[in-house]
């Protein structure tokens, strides 16, 4: 983004202010690494789109190898010459800083996984390959970082949840709908960029493709998804949440346990508000407003690594 074009936007995409909304128990600097992660992520994702606008697979390649080596070796790469890779490399070498390096090889195996649906994406794209629905659903749960934002609960909570504990099912229902939601509302706010860019990583296009809805039909089929998913919600929160007081056994650790698992409970309850807010208010979304309706007006089509 040209720095004119970060006086102009970048404030009005209200990234920060999306996480801000989630987290909303964490301590000032975790709360300041998420948020500045949550930033680099918009940036790569733009990065990404732009590489397969412009048929640079070269260039992606290149990228996505180098943010798996920066994944693993984060202080080598504070340096790098692309801003993407170091910025990567500074976010997670803060991330890494909060919990036992449990956590830490957990968070980057996670987003390793990330990366590779990334690519299966870009190979998608740019072949012009249109996943059925459950295709999609499963590869969207990698795309959007379903457990990437999951694990971000326990920096936030400030304490490790042991494995027995996120596997609960009550615990990991709630976390998978919670980022279902956020999802599955993107895409909805997503679709006439992504109509307008030839798009074939959508819900809707999807739907229309392989299940033949007409638009109406896949708009009306998304938002019946999302008010599912706020329903279920709130009967898994119930669940969690009483899995959260038999934690709670009398022990300091019961207690320490039940009460990060009510924090991280209460953390995806704030996915919805924050999701709803974010994609009314952000300027990523204003596709109205926009001369080339599949291009955010502040993109530079010449960003690094692709002259």
């Amino acid at each position: 983004m040209p720095p004119d074009k970060v006086a102009e936007y970048a404030d009005g995409l209200c990234y920060t202010d999306l996480m801000a909304g989630y987290y909303t128990a964490a301590p000032d600097d975790v709360l300041q690494a998420i948020a500045d992660y949550s930033a680099w992520f918009f940036v790569w994702d733009d990065r990404h789109d732009r590489d397969i606008v412009h048929g640079r697979p070269e260039a992606w390649r290149r990228l996505r190898d180098r943010l798996h080596t920066a994944l693993d070796h984060p202080r080598d790469h504070l340096g790098h010459r692309d801003p993407v890779v170091a910025g990567l490399a500074d976010s997670v070498l803060r991330l890494y800083g909060f919990l036992p390096d449990t956590w830490n090889a957990r968070f980057a195996r996670h987003f390793h996984a990330v990366i590779e649906a990334y690519d299966r994406e870009f190979h998608n794209r740019t072949e012009g390959i249109v996943p059925t629905v459950e295709e999609y659903l499963e590869l969207r749960r990698l795309t959007f970082a379903h457990w990437i934002w999951t694990d971000l609960l326990e920096p936030s909570a400030g304490r490790e949840l042991p494995e027995k504990v996120r596997k609960n099912p009550a615990y990991r229902k709630a976390a998978l709908l919670s980022q279902e939601f956020a999802a599955w509302y993107n895409d909805l706010c997503s679709l006439p960029k992504e109509i307008a860019g030839s798009e074939v990583h959508n819900l809707g296009i999807s739907l229309v493709t392989h299940e033949g809805l007409t638009l109406e039909e896949a708009i009306a089929d998304m938002r019946h998804r999302v008010e599912e998913c706020i329903r279920e919600f709130q009967q898994a929160e119930k669940d969690a949440l009483r899995f959260a007081d038999v934690l709670d056994d009398g022990t300091v650790a019961g207690k320490e346990t039940g009460t990060a698992v009510r924090t991280c409970v209460g953390t995806m309850r704030n996915w919805f508000s924050s999701v709803y807010w974010f994609h009314h208010e952000s300027g990523r979304y204003r596709v109205d407003s926009w001369d080339d309706r599949s291009t955010p007006p502040y993109v530079n089509n010449e960003a690094a690594g692709g002259k």
